[in-house]
């Protein structure tokens, strides 16, 4: 092959882990044992994960758009012919005969997700893009000062370690502004690297040599109807400084370089809501490829570290370091775990979720799914899909607090994406107005009930979708994005319009069937049951989707007759009830639970992530979701333990949200917790515990969702020192806070619109008027 030599590829690339510190630094001495110790990188579309081994190393890759599946048909035509003797049943309270017919006539048609193995049904399931494996000349003598690290602050990786008298050296990225992922290897032995390339997947590839001498792997995923689903390619080029490269069948060889830089691209033919909706991967792979290959290593490292840095750097947040701040991350866990002090590795954590949403949503792609960007099966645990019952939505409970606004889009275009194909489940289901998406959805518009009752009947998964088109608005100010998503809201509102149901004994209005997610109750026959009419959570839900959808109307001057039909009808739905044992109660009746430390903690969605609780508007209903939380337990799943710990915080209860943020820490092993790597285990892998755990962080240090800025409102004890820049809040707000001793020592508040707020510092709060760009400072 022809070798492209640059000068400036002799200049060392300055070593991201030079700069890093305790709050920015993951960090091993040693490799990576299995994918859930590696290093995740990504630029939104493109992930890697990097395991670090001295003699070989597997990459894990993946592209975005790596969905097997494809558009189907799942809804029951004539389902809605059921639905009045469904609801009779329901209203009769005959909720165990409701739920069999559920099952019967109001499930999906078809296999719907398989039950979580869909990677070979028409549901599909998000897959490995494939493995690039580094294959190296054995070189004499013990390996000794391994370190292994993922600077947070420039999204970068780096290998480093001394064998047979020489440092080696590896550097990789995955860069947004080249479309491409990159590695460096350099040894200061000179003609020291010798290795071989190769590239692989568990199944459906086949990999080839290609032009000169590019690494192919090309291959096309099941559509699930017996037929060819998206085709996907990855592409790769290695240069050298000295030494050669040669082509032989499937691998590159290299042998007696100085130097080498390997770049990588990757395109699927997926065309759909988002992404770049290519007919030719194999072009696009090209193309990418030579532009990034023109380029030094150490241009394509500048832009992407520019890039990183221009979302990493809007927030910091410092708290204390201490000896165990030092150790590698995974002793480092197991270490606080015992007790030892260690206040940044809260930093690092919430350092941690920035970086993992930076690295897997981006303007224009797909959302990051329950694996974010990173997956190493071909069925992915729960198929790597979009659950609406609360796991997406807590993917990005960060967006807005961290100042990562832009980074919501992709949520929102999914969102966008399900109106049409959830217009015509509506009618199918519901002979309805408006559009309906239940309890998952896929890249291919899925927004039928799931295959079972149980839990696939829950109705509430597009008014919970809803509330982020409305924070986004709330955050920003920005009344072009409120313009463009108010058919949205609207449609969402005709939905639920058309199917409130009057319950006889309140005459209060209802949504039936639902679910109160996963949970079940106990009748009074002694039967359990699951459908149910008017679950807290959706009553919550709609009051915060009518009222929103008021104001935005109000707002934008439409729909001045709907908005009046959204307050009325919003005053009619069933409230908040707290039950005879003082917890707020999760249905319309106090049915005992055969399961009371659920992992759900739906009814409390008017808590967090809702407002309409809150400590001083409405103390009695606070202190019913502390005695429900107390009720639960603290343990429970990974993503289960981050809600907890958010609504720790909205009471105002700093050392209870830190004692849940511990459990979220833990070394999880094969239970709940965090794995070596930081990656949230519910078990197993969910990336939404650290999107939670992130947020959680934020909520602790600053809220803004009771009509005032508060500063501090749940600082834990373990935190008596530190400062954060730049946390947005509702209103448009940039907080800056410096506190000592656990007292605030100094705030500055900068508006971006020019609203009205108050601050709140304790028992004290300011009312506040500023102009754009202008800022107030509290001493």
């Amino acid at each position: 092959m022809k070798l492209i030599l640059h000068t400036a590829a002799l200049v060392l690339l300055s070593a991201p882990g030079l700069h890093a510190t305790p709050d920015t630094s993951l960090w091993f001495d040693k490799p990576a044992t299995s994918f859930h110790s590696s290093l995740p990188l990504g630029n939104g579309r493109i992930g890697a994960m990097v395991i670090g081994g001295v003699e070989t190393e597997r990459i894990v890759l993946n592209e975005s758009s790596i969905w097997s599946g494809s558009v189907e048909d799942a809804d029951r035509p004539d389902a809605h012919k059921s639905l009045p003797e469904i609801r009779r049943l329901l209203l009769e309270g005959r909720n165990d005969e409701a739920e069999e017919l559920v099952n019967q006539n109001f499930t999906c048609k078809g296999q719907g997700s398989a039950f979580a193995k869909a990677a070979n049904a028409p549901f599909g399931c998000y897959q490995v893009l494939g493995n690039l494996h580094l294959r190296f000349a054995p070189t004499p003598g013990e390996t000794t000062g391994y370190r292994r690290e993922l600077d947070l602050a420039t999204g970068q990786a780096r290998l480093t370690y001394q064998k047979d008298g020489a440092t080696w050296t590896r550097e990789h990225l995955v860069s947004a502004p080249d479309e491409v992922f990159a590695s460096r290897l350099t040894t200061t032995k000179p003609g020291g690297l010798t290795f071989t390339i190769a590239l692989d997947r568990p199944e459906r590839f086949t990999t080839t040599v290609s032009g000169n001498s590019d690494l192919l792997i090309t291959g096309t995923l099941n559509d699930g109807h017996g037929g060819k689903g998206v085709t996907y390619a990855a592409r790769l080029r290695a240069i050298t400084r000295g030494g050669t490269v040669r082509a032989d069948g499937n691998q590159i060889h290299i042998e007696n370089a100085d130097e080498a830089t390997i770049y990588l691209t990757a395109a699927t033919d997926y065309r759909g809501f988002a992404g770049r909706n290519l007919s030719d991967p194999l072009a696009a792979t090209l193309n990418d490829l030579d532009k990034a290959a023109a380029k030094p290593f150490t241009e394509i490292a500048a832009a992407q570290r520019a890039d990183h840095a221009k979302w990493f750097d809007r927030v910091k947040l410092t708290l204390p370091e201490t000896p165990n701040s030092q150790l590698p991350t995974d002793r480092r866990l197991e270490a606080f775990a015992k007790g030892a002090p260690d206040p940044s590795l809260a930093a690092l954590y919430f350092n941690f979720g920035r970086h993992l949403l930076i690295s897997s949503s981006r303007p224009g792609g797909l959302p990051p799914n329950l694996q974010g960007i990173w997956a190493e099966e071909i069925q992915t645990p729960w198929n790597g899909d979009w659950h609406l019952d609360i796991n997406v939505q807590m993917n990005y409970w960060p967006a807005e607090i961290c100042d990562l606004s832009e980074l919501h889009e992709p949520l929102h275009k999914l969102i966008a994406s399900l109106v049409e194909p959830g217009r015509k489940t509506a009618r199918a289901y519901y002979n309805s107005r408006g559009w309906i998406a239940h309890v998952f959805t896929t890249p291919w518009g899925f927004t039928s009930p799931g295959e079972s009752a149980s839990w696939g009947a829950t109705v509430s998964g597009s008014a919970w979708l809803c509330q982020h088109l409305w924070e986004h608005y709330l955050f920003t100010g920005d009344k072009e994005h409120l313009r463009r998503v108010y058919p949205i809201l609207k449609e969402s509102c005709l939905f639920y319009l058309d199917n409130l149901i009057e319950e006889p004994k309140n005459r209060w209005l209802v949504t039936g069937p639902s679910n109160s997610p996963e949970n079940r109750f106990t009748l009074p026959n002694g039967k359990v049951a699951h459908v149910c009419l008017g679950p807290t959570v959706d009553m919550q839900l709609l009051r915060e989707l009518f009222g929103n959808t008021a104001n935005a109307a109000s707002i934008l001057g439409l729909d001045a007759e709907l908005g009046t039909e959204l307050l009325e009808k919003r005053k009619r739905l069933a409230p908040n009830l707290i039950g005879p044992d003082g917890q707020l109660q999760e249905w319309l009746e106090p049915y005992p639970e055969p399961e009371p430390t659920h992992r759900h903690t739906s009814p409390l969605y008017g808590l967090h992530p809702g407002y309409e609780i809150t400590r001083r508007s409405t103390p009695e209903l606070a202190d019913a979701c502390r005695k429900l939380l107390d009720a639960r337990g603290d343990d429970s799943t990974g993503w289960a333990l981050a809600w907890r710990m958010n609504k720790w915080a909205r009471l105002g209860d700093g050392d209870r949200a830190m004692k849940l943020f511990k459990l979220l820490l833990r070394p999880a092993g094969n239970g709940s917790g965090s794995l070596p790597n930081l990656f949230g285990s519910c078990p197993p892998f969910q990336i939404d515990a650290n999107f939670g755990g992130c947020a959680g962080v934020a909520e602790m240090l600053v809220q803004s969702h009771a009509g005032e800025i508060e500063l501090l409102p749940a600082l834990p004890k373990d935190w008596p020192d530190g400062s954060v820049t730049g946390l947005k809040t509702r209103g448009g707000f940039r907080v800056s806070i410096t506190w000592k001793s656990g007292e605030m020592t100094s705030a500055s508040i900068q508006s971006t619109t020019g609203r009205e707020t108050k601050v709140r510092y304790r028992n004290q709060g300011t009312p506040l008027t500023l102009e754009p760009g202008e800022t107030y400072r509290l001493k």
